[in-house]
């Protein structure tokens, strides 16, 4: 039985390939975050650093800083690499998308 080396890491179906780069992790509860892979695991459990969850509603969307944030890997169902994509590079979102028109008030019952 042989065993893989480092030079084969990157032939697998490894997240090694995603490590220190932003991602978008898809949970199965439909959350959406983003943040740089900085650890993984075996059960892909993962470490997003400067994590943020993206909130979209109709057209609109807002990110929520989370900051650094461990994922359970049952959890997961995809995870993609972003680039050129906003939010990541610090805790604080960078850009939102305005409204056209008034923004309206809406009352309680």
């Amino acid at each position: 039985m042989s065993w893989a080396g480092p030079e084969d890491v990157y032939l697998s179906t490894s997240l090694a390939s995603y490590l220190d780069k932003k991602l978008l992790v898809l949970l199965r509860d439909g959350r959406k975050l983003m943040g740089i892979l900085r650890s993984f695991d075996q059960f892909a459990n993962a470490v997003l650093e400067g994590a943020c969850e993206r909130v979209i509603v109709g057209d609109l969307y807002c990110d929520i800083p989370l900051g650094l944030y461990i994922i359970r890997g049952e959890n997961v169902v995809l995870i993609g690499e972003l680039v050129g994509e906003i939010c990541v590079d610090s805790f604080y979102p960078v850009e939102h998308r305005r409204p056209k028109g008034k923004l309206r008030t809406l009352k309680a019952p």
